[in-house]
């Protein structure tokens, strides 16, 4: 099947789920996914953005011009994820509270308004990673026709490429929840900083980074290839200054450079050290 045929059967799909609340968060993923709804014929289609402190401003604004350049209606709902210990607190399954939240939201206004389906932009990828958040689309029987379909992220991005779309380059932008290791409370004003020192080093032409919160120090992540601009004496001392003045006492460089997802790593090395021994002892 080519990837055209492959287009045509996820529209197919779509279209027979006829009326649709799709989970927006103006990612790759599901701005893919609202483009294809919207060249589906779907008698009825609704782009909702969770708005929390863990998404930057600057996202909402974002899905509000993506959706409204589709003619798809949008709206926002709040939810209220940081108000409940189990996501406050931070443990491995974090999303589970954020995603039971926002998907519990959904349904109850798919019940009172009549929608058929909830659809979210989770791909096959995603799949291979640590996504404590799709049991709570189970549980809510929220659909993937991404997932369903075997779309790649590669795929997503070439069609949404293909398609003229504005994301198909854009950037993972995970919610700022993601910035702290497992443990570390999350609170409003460390997602306020974290956003606050992101922002700042992305005005030095750095697309792509993280700034991980471990407390007191700030470790930076940011592509291999920007590891030159951040060195640079003017770059660093300024970088350095403004971090300063946010409360962290201690500015790192992660020399291995940005990688999605890294807060999982000490997850996913205990779970292998866990199979480990457990092969050991069969």
């Amino acid at each position: 099947m080519t990837l055209d045929d492959k287009f045509n059967k996820l529209k197919e799909n779509l279209k027979a789920m006829d009326q649709v609340i799709i989970a927006f968060s103006g990612g790759v993923d599901s701005a893919f996914l609202l483009k294809a709804a919207s060249l589906s014929g779907l008698s009825r289609l609704l782009a909702v953005t969770g708005i929390s402190e863990s998404l930057p401003q600057e996202e909402l604004l974002f899905a509000r011009e993506f959706a409204a350049s589709l003619n798809v209606k949008h709206r926002t709902i709040t939810t209220e994820e940081l108000k409940n210990m189990n996501y406050a607190n931070n443990p491995p399954d974090r999303c589970y509270y954020c995603k039971k939240d926002l998907f519990s939201r959904l349904r109850n206004m798919a019940a009172e308004e009549n929608f058929l389906f909830i659809l979210d932009g989770t791909n096959a990828d995603d799949a291979h990673d640590w996504r404590p958040g799709r049991r709570a689309a189970a549980e809510e029987r929220v659909k993937s026709p991404l997932l369903d379909a075997g779309f790649s992220k590669n795929e997503i991005r070439e069609l949404s490429r293909h398609l003229g779309l504005s994301t198909w380059n854009k950037p993972a932008t995970p919610c700022l929840s993601s910035r702290f290791p497992y443990g570390q409370k999350i609170t409003a004003e460390a997602l306020e900083r974290v956003h606050t020192a992101e922002n700042f080093i992305r005005d030095f032409g750095i697309k792509e980074l993280r700034v991980r919160d471990h407390l007191e120090t700030a470790r930076i992540e940011v592509a291999p290839e920007d590891l030159k601009i951040m060195i640079t004496d003017t770059v660093r001392g300024e970088i350095v200054t403004f971090l300063k003045s946010l409360g962290y006492k201690n500015i790192t460089l992660d020399l291995q450079g940005f990688r999605s997802g890294s807060g999982n790593e000490v997850l996913m090395s205990y779970d292998n050290h866990r199979v480990t021994e457990t092969q050991r002892k069969k």
